[in-house]
């Protein structure tokens, strides 16, 4: 006798379970189309689906994914050619069977639901359990309930184009180590596991392992290398060398673990090796390393280098701070409570972070449209192509006229960095010169290096001036108590679209340490940012 599904209610949700091939087919025209041709159609259903007909789609679509027929479940969605693909390949490709659907109390339209299930290749077999959700609409020609598809149905952690597979890996496994020789692994090391990723899929090959057999996704975007789910058999690690410090690494997850939505890097100004790099965000998205947002007054620090650089004024000089400035009809303010100082120098308004000064400047002899771009790219390796060793987004400041030009020397506007970004930037403040961070030997694939002239030496002991400045009696003073020996920051507050507060911004160095930090919505950047660039530079290298 032919095994089927069997649908068992327990506590008022239900539990599939496959046995064997025989199942009877579902009636695609009854249960899928929604009935025969009729020549009087009964009237679209609109509205969200009643709990009803959530229990039913998901019923149907979990009995047909559970005895393995992608393509019958991929027709209780709302995508059914990219659902089929990816749960065809659930059974084909990742090799996964004995397949059990548990679902969790319904919130809403949001179902949670377990998965138990069986790896089996080539003679190896383990069990492969983990939790997701899928959410059901209506579909909006039909009227139909379907499942909204999403590739994170069938894993949390699959994206648009990712497969889902089990063979021998992509890339032999590695045993990354930290500049002193520590092991660097996800347990220790949560947030790291991007980076890991990439660097076993970009060099795993040349650190002399052997490939095991295990249960992966493979990325659509290649960078990004592979995400091992399950281990079958292990295969032989090969020894990695990074520049990371498993001291500043621990440092910078502990501070970012208590602010949201926070990212922080911190690199060595006199290398431009990466020391740490951590993330604490809903979505998992890389921001310390491949962000693209407004940086806030932390882009002053390069405004200030170009209107030294060109002349305008220096450190000393005027920068006087009115309540407001208005460049080509557009006023820009500034922070609630700064007084205006008529008199300021341009170290009182950095120190002070005076966004008016910097705006007043911009329509001064020599400044033009270009000369931001210029100075970011060819001082400070800004919107360069940067070989760190993992993907990376390395800045834009673009050449804008109008608005935009005034905007952009103070971090708003079309500028966009993150905080690797950032952190170099500090570094070549700090040092005068340009040193491409990396997070990997640059001997160990001879890729070529970004680079930039750097900063005169005058410019450079101006910037360290207001920076310390900054960091003693400015804005950045009260995150940065404590902190002893040669240090210096910068503040930002980035306003964002739909946010009620801004974004958080600092950067700040400590002897031979550099680091930056954002927490979106974190308000002033002192507030939260400031915090975890602290952390950071109190740990060292």
């Amino acid at each position: 006798m032919h095994k089927g599904v069997k649908v068992t209610l327990v506590g008022g949700v239900f539990a599939v379970m496959v046995g064997g091939a025989g199942y009877g087919a579902f009636n695609l025209v009854n249960g899928v189309t929604g009935g025969s041709a009729s020549a009087d159609p009964k009237p679209v259903k609109a509205g969200p689906p009643t709990s009803g007909e959530i229990g039913e789609v998901t019923e149907k679509f979990f009995a047909a994914w559970a005895k393995g027929d992608g393509e019958q479940a991929s027709h209780y969605t709302n995508n059914a050619e990219a659902a089929s693909n990816l749960l065809t390949g659930y059974r084909d490709d990742a090799h996964l069977t004995k397949v059990k659907l548990t679902p969790g109390k319904a919130t809403g339209t949001i179902v949670p639901f377990s998965v138990d299930a069986t790896v089996s290749y080539k003679g190896k077999t383990k069990p492969f359990a983990y939790d997701s959700e899928l959410t059901v609409v209506r579909g909006e020609t039909t009227g139909r309930a379907l499942v909204d598809w999403t590739p994170s149905v069938v894993h949390p952690d699959l994206r648009n184009d990712d497969t889902l597979e089990t063979g021998e890996a992509a890339a032999p496994p590695i045993e990354a180590v930290d500049r002193h020789g520590a092991v660097l692994d996800k347990k220790d090391h949560p947030t790291l596991g991007p980076v890991l990723d990439q660097l076993r899929a970009k060099y795993g090959d040349e650190a002399g392992g052997t490939p095991g057999v295990e249960l992966y996704i493979q990325h659509a975007d290649e960078d990004a290398g592979t995400e091992t789910l399950l281990t079958l058999a292990k295969g032989k690690a090969g020894t990695l060398k990074t520049t990371l410090s498993a001291s500043a690494q621990r440092a910078a997850e502990k501070a970012v673990a208590q602010h949201a939505e926070s990212s922080v890097v911190a690199v060595q100004p006199s290398s431009g090796e990466v020391l740490a790099v951590a993330n604490n965000r809903k979505d998992e998205f890389n921001a310390a390393l491949e962000g693209q947002q407004a940086p806030g007054s932390t882009m002053k620090i390069v405004s200030a280098a170009m209107l030294i650089d060109k002349g305008v004024t220096k450190a000393s000089g005027p920068a006087p701070c009115p309540n407001t400035a208005v460049w080509q009809s557009h006023q820009i303010n500034n922070l609630k409570g700064l007084a205006p100082d008529e008199g300021a120098t341009l170290s009182d308004s950095f120190a002070r972070s005076c966004n008016t000064a910097f705006v007043k400047l911009v329509d001064e002899d020599g400044i033009t449209d270009e000369s931001l771009t210029e100075e970011a790219q060819n001082r400070f390796g800004l919107g360069l192509d940067w070989k760190v060793g993992v993907t990376t987004t390395d800045g834009s400041v673009p050449a804008s006229g109008g608005p935009d030009r005034a905007s952009n020397m103070i971090g708003q506007g079309k500028v966009q960095l993150n905080p690797l970004n950032l952190a170099s930037v500090t570094a070549t403040a700090m040092t005068g010169d340009f040193r491409q961070p990396v997070i990997v030997a640059q001997g160990l694939d001879d890729r070529e290096l970004a680079q930039a002239d750097g900063l005169p030496a005058s410019t450079v002991e101006q910037l360290r001036q207001m920076m310390n400045r900054t960091a003693v009696s400015g804005t950045g003073a009260r995150a940065m108590a404590g902190l002893s020996g040669s240090i210096g920051a910068k503040t930002g507050s980035a306003d964002v679209d739909g946010q009620e507060a801004p974004n958080s911004w600092f950067t700040g160095y400590r002897g031979d340490v550099a680091a930056a930090a954002v927490a979106q919505e974190g308000g002033h950047g002192g507030d939260t940012a400031g915090p975890i660039v602290a952390a950071v530079l109190a740990a060292g290298s």
